[in-house]
């Protein structure tokens, strides 16, 4: 069982890595980009075939470590 997890900033949180990719698509000819925001893409490899399980246990990981849940929100979805 796979569990992917992305993490974006939340709203109102600055991106500046986003900001420096937009900058750049524009210098590279990407008009009519109006915004960008970056975040992280997480794919996990889980023993199991409890669906509820991994989802609890790849939520506790998002909050324990991969995400900074002060300025960052993270989905999760849980492929068999």
């Amino acid at each position: 069982m796979k569990a992917r997890v992305h993490i974006t900033l939340k709203d109102g949180v600055l991106d500046p890595q986003g900001k420096a990719v937009m900058g750049a698509l524009g210098a590279l000819g990407f008009d009519g980009v109006k915004d960008l925001r970056q975040g992280k893409f997480i794919e996990i490899e889980l023993d199991g075939n409890d669906r509820a399980a991994a989802e609890k246990q790849v939520a506790e990981m998002c909050a324990k470590l991969l995400a900074n849940t002060v300025i960052e929100n993270y989905e999760i979805d849980i492929v068999t």
